[in-house]
C-alpha cells in the first residue's frame, strides 16, 4: 500500500473518532506524537464495532457485520486490511506483527450483547459488559503505549474502564430509549418501580431518577477505586486512562436534583473538557 492510501486511512479514522468518540479523541491528542496514530486507529475500530447495532435493522445482520470484522482482524496478521479505513489504520499504526488479534476479537465478541435488546438482569451483569467492552479497550490502548506499564496497572485500567462505560451508558440513555433499547438493569427498575415503557416514552419519574443515581453511584465507586490503587499508573499509559478523568464531570451533571435526561443535555463545553484533561496530564493523574 502506498503512502497516500495509508494517509487517507489515518485521516478517515481521525474523522470517525472525531464524530463518534470525541472525548477519546481529545485524550488521544494528548499522547506523544509518535503514539497518537495507534490510539486513533484503535478508537476508530472501537467506534465502528460499537455502532453496529445502530446500523442494522435486525440482529442477524449485526451478527454478519461482526463476523466480517472478526475475519478482517484475522487478516491483519497477514498484512491485509480488506478495504476498511479503520482496519487499514490499525495495520499502518501497529504493523502486522504488532496487532493483538485476540484482544480485538474479544472486543468484537463483547459487542454481540448489543444485538440483544433485552435489558441486563442485574447491575453485576451490566458491570461485566462494561468490563468486556470499555475496560478491554482501555487496556489495549495502554498496551499500545507501554505493555509493561499496562500490565502493572491492569486493575486500575479495569476499574477506570467500567466507570467510563457506566457513565457513557447513562449519557446515552435518551438515544437508546428512542431506539427501544435499555441498559439500566432490571433489578434496579424493579426496586424503584420503573416501567421500561415509561423510559421508551421519554417519561421522567422519581423511580428512574433513583435508578440513574444508583448506576451513577456504581460508576463513582469504580472511579474512586481506580484512583485509590497504589502504586498509581505510570505516566506512559496516562493517555489511555484520561477518558475516565471526565467521568466525574458528567456524573455530577446527571445527578443534579432537577436533571432530566430527556430534556437536559449532558454535553459539557469543549474548553472545560480540554482544561480538565490538560490539568490531569500535567499532574500525572486521571
Amino acid at each position: 500500500m502506498s503512502d497516500q492510501p495509508l494517509e487517507n486511512a489515518m485521516l478517515a479514522s481521525l474523522d470517525i473518532v472525531r464524530r463518534l468518540d470525541h472525548d477519546r479523541l481529545l485524550t488521544a491528542l494528548l499522547a506523544p506524537a509518535d503514539q497518537r496514530a495507534r490510539l486513533i486507529a484503535l478508537y476508530a475500530f472501537n467506534a465502528e464495532i460499537a455502532r453496529v447495532r445502530e446500523m442494522v435493522s435486525e440482529p442477524m445482520l449485526g451478527q454478519i457485520r461482526l463476523q466480517w470484522w472478526r475475519e478482517t482482524v484475522e487478516s491483519l496478521a497477514e498484512g491485509e486490511a480488506r478495504g476498511h479505513e479503520a482496519a487499514q489504520a490499525l495495520l499502518a499504526a501497529f504493523g502486522r506483527d504488532g496487532i493483538d488479534t485476540s484482544g480485538l476479537i474479544g472486543m468484537i465478541d463483547a459487542r454481540e450483547r448489543d444485538l440483544d435488546d433485552e435489558p441486563f438482569e442485574t447491575i453485576g451483569d451490566l458491570v461485566g459488559y462494561c468490563e468486556a467492552t470499555s475496560s478491554s479497550l482501555m487496556a489495549y490502548a495502554a498496551q499500545a503505549l507501554s505493555p509493561e506499564k499496562a500490565k502493572a496497572a491492569s486493575q486500575i485500567l479495569k476499574s477506570a474502564g467500567i466507570a467510563f462505560a457506566l457513565t457513557g451508558l447513562l449519557r446515552a440513555l435518551p438515544m437508546h430509549a428512542s431506539q427501544g433499547r435499555l441498559y439500566l438493569p432490571l433489578d434496579l427498575l424493579r426496586k424503584h418501580d420503573v416501567d421500561p415503557h415509561q423510559i421508551f416514552a421519554g417519561e421522567m419519574t422519581e423511580g428512574l431518577r433513583a435508578s440513574i443515581h444508583a448506576v451513577a453511584g456504581e460508576a463513582d465507586k469504580f472511579l474512586t477505586l481506580s484512583r485509590s490503587i497504589r502504586p498509581g499508573p505510570a505516566r506512559k499509559i496516562l493517555p489511555a486512562l484520561l477518558p475516565a478523568s471526565l467521568s466525574d464531570l458528567y456524573l455530577k451533571k446527571m445527578t443534579e436534583p432537577e436533571f432530566n435526561p430527556f430534556k437536559h443535555k449532558t454535553e459539557l463545553p469543549a474548553l472545560r473538557l480540554q482544561l480538565r484533561l490538560l490539568g490531569r496530564k500535567m499532574t500525572g493523574r486521571f
